[in-house]
């Protein structure tokens, strides 16, 4: 794997670790089963993307695309806390409708974003300024991301509301017992959790040059195969471990993917990447019971 190959998945990694923890949020501090990202994470790049190549300033544009994935979480927090849908189908209905949405918000299939300021330029132009390549700075600046949010995520689930919310997931009928507002934590989290999708697939269309109305396809599996495969390694007993778990899972995860796209005696092709993907979920599930965890664990106590 060659270095520019290898910084790459890096850089995906720290992103996809957004969504990772999006969806450590949902399913494992609520326990609820969200497929809505796949929607979230497209809405995300496709709202900074129009409103970029609009004229509006790209860090406006990018928190108005975070304000939109914690609206299509919100939704679907609604569809299931108030009109009694169950949770997985709730998800699938707002994924559904958002494809059509970032359809009407692009205008079209896919935005450029080659020849626009985004909110990676500065950082294009400090590389520049250092004299060092762009793809040697990117994972720099999306690991600051990622560790900035980690820590404020971190932060927030410690807090007297974050405790709420995890005491909603853990047991939702003692958390009322106790006065708890599930529904509103259910909601909150929810909100929370597309939020970072949005971010990071405005970061990635920004990083990326554009954005397409299929690229949130999968998203979903990379992001379980990221917190399952980080959790089978890190084995967390707490959330500071557990977020870091997410972010070292995706960075492993696209390491993984990477390696086998370049191995030329594998033989596989770009087009086989949902295969690879399959394989890394399968061996994701597997881990946590097999041997190599095992051992993995006892290295890390000892």
């Amino acid at each position: 794997m060659s270095l520019i190959a290898f910084l790459g998945a890096i850089e995906l990694g720290f992103i996809y670790g957004l969504v990772a923890l999006g969806i450590f949020i949902s399913f494992r501090i609520l326990d609820f089963p969200d497929l809505t990202v796949d929607g979230s994470f497209p809405m995300g790049a496709a709202i900074s993307a129009a409103l970029i190549v609009a004229g509006y300033n790209p860090f406006l544009s990018t928190f108005i695309a975070i304000l939109g994935g914690c609206l299509a979480g919100f939704v679907t927090a609604w569809l299931n806390v108030k009109l009694k849908i169950l949770h997985l189908l709730a998800s699938i209905l707002t994924m559904i409708a958002l494809y059509s949405i970032n359809l009407r918000i692009m205008g079209r299939p896919n935005v450029a974003l080659i020849t626009e300021e985004t909110v990676l330029t500065p950082f294009s132009n400090l590389a520049e300024y250092l004299g060092v390549s762009n793809y040697m700075l990117m994972p720099v600046v999306f690991f600051a991301f990622a560790v900035v949010v980690k820590f404020l995520l971190d932060w927030f689930l410690g807090s007297e509301i974050g405790l709420a919310m995890r005491a909603t997931g853990s047991n939702s009928k003692m958390a009322r017992a106790n006065g708890i507002y599930d529904g509103k934590m259910i909601l909150l989290g929810m909100a929370m959790a597309n939020g970072l999708v949005a971010f990071a697939g405005a970061i990635f269309a920004q990083s990326q040059g554009s954005a397409d109305v299929t690229m949130g396809v999968g998203v979903i599996v990379i992001g379980l195969a990221s917190v399952i495969g980080g959790e089978a390694l890190l084995s967390p007993k707490s959330i500071a471990k557990a977020t870091l778990a997410c972010i070292l899972g995706s960075i492993l995860y696209w390491l993984a993917v990477s390696l086998a796209l370049n191995a030329d005696f594998i033989g596989l092709e770009a087009q086989d990447l949902k295969l690879v993907t399959a394989i890394l979920v399968a061996l994701a599930l597997v881990l946590p019971g097999s041997k190599f965890s095992k051992m993995f664990r006892r290295g890390a106590k000892s």
